[in-house]
């Protein structure tokens, strides 16, 4: 009878042993992350846009911080679509970050029929690295010298469709500013889809096109040389490379702000504790002044926003962009 107690006895405390290590092992995996593993960083667009450039620059210290390889790899598509349903695919280990942009996480959620990720519940956002204001230009010739004047033309010509405006493609964050500005002033423009900035801008400068919104680090270099005459920036606060350039909100139409915005996003239900060292790790990354100078150097507003932060922003710009894409009846190619 002892003898049998005592086998029970073992047993049962093997068992409570079992079970508190079974208990513990997703707390130690956790607490030991990251482990050597290489983390993948998807960059849901082909090298050589903002995205990648962006990723790349925070790749390497963020992989001398953590102590583990941080691996780019681009899987670009549908704007920003294909590497992001990657991504949201992907085992919530903290192995796997996401480049998210306003295009793949606020605009394709209204613009394409099906999507195959959802934008805000598959993922978990993790930083915001910056938002890119775009600056609305014109032609060096043109008659057009402030918002006003735009507004007054485009209504002008309302018969015509309004003035006609170039962007790199539909859907891109350049068109739907166009968009935004469309629908806060119920004023009429005629948009003009091309295959890439490069050769949108190039219109614009020749006058085939009455005007564009772009990003200053394209149209910079024509504001400088007098090709381009810049009419106002979209962002609530001023450029600091066009400081004499007022913001649409100053220009009249309060209200008006828009960033084609940069942030960093994990598959859902990633650790809070891994989501949060990831933040501070990235947050640290940007506020150094390499990292400053080379987001001024895009034309971009740094951010510090917390990941709870950038939940709450993203929510509104997908609500925000669904209202304006709804009323424009715009339809992915």
């Amino acid at each position: 009878m002892q003898r049998r107690t005592l086998i029970q006895c073992t047993l049962a405390a093997s068992s409570l042993l079992l079970g508190a290590s079974q208990l513990a092992a997703p707390a130690l995996a956790q607490g030991s992350w990251p482990t050597g593993k290489p983390i993948t960083y998807l960059v849901p667009f082909p090298p050589g846009g903002n995205t990648d450039t962006l990723a790349r620059v925070i790749a390497q210290p963020l992989s001398k911080a953590l102590g583990t390889p941080v691996v780019i790899e681009n899987k670009g598509g549908a704007g920003g679509s294909v590497g992001s349903a990657l991504a949201a695919r992907a085992p919530a280990d903290g192995y796997t970050i996401l480049g998210g942009t306003i295009s793949s996480h606020a605009i394709n959620v209204s613009l394409y029929s099906k999507l195959d990720y959802d934008p805000i519940k598959s993922f978990t956002p993790v930083a915001m690295l910056g938002s890119g204001p775009l600056v609305l230009v014109v032609p060096a010739a043109s008659s057009y010298k402030t918002l006003a004047d735009v507004l007054a033309g485009s209504k002008a010509k309302a018969a015509a469709g309004g003035l006609t405006s170039a962007s790199p493609g539909n859907g891109t964050s350049n068109h739907m500013a166009l968009e935004l500005l469309a629908y806060q002033t119920g004023v009429k423009f005629t948009h003009v889809p091309y295959k890439g900035s490069g050769p949108a801008v190039q219109d614009v400068i020749g006058g085939q096109v009455d005007m564009m919104f772009d990003t200053a680090l394209v149209v910079g270099p024509h504001v400088q040389s007098g090709k381009l005459r810049p009419i106002a920036v979209t962002s609530s606060k001023r450029l600091e490379s066009l400081p004499d350039v007022p913001t649409i909100a100053e220009a009249g139409e309060k209200g008006f702000d828009m960033g084609s915005w940069q942030a960093v996003f994990a598959p859902a239900g990633t650790p809070k504790p891994i989501v949060d060292r990831l933040h501070a790790e990235i947050m640290k990354i940007v506020a150094t002044p390499e990292v400053q100078a080379r987001l001024k150097n895009f034309g971009m507003l740094p951010s510090s926003m917390t990941p709870t932060e950038l939940a709450d922003y993203q929510k509104a710009e997908v609500a925000k962009w669904a209202k304006v894409i709804k009323a424009a009846g715009i339809k992915a190619e």
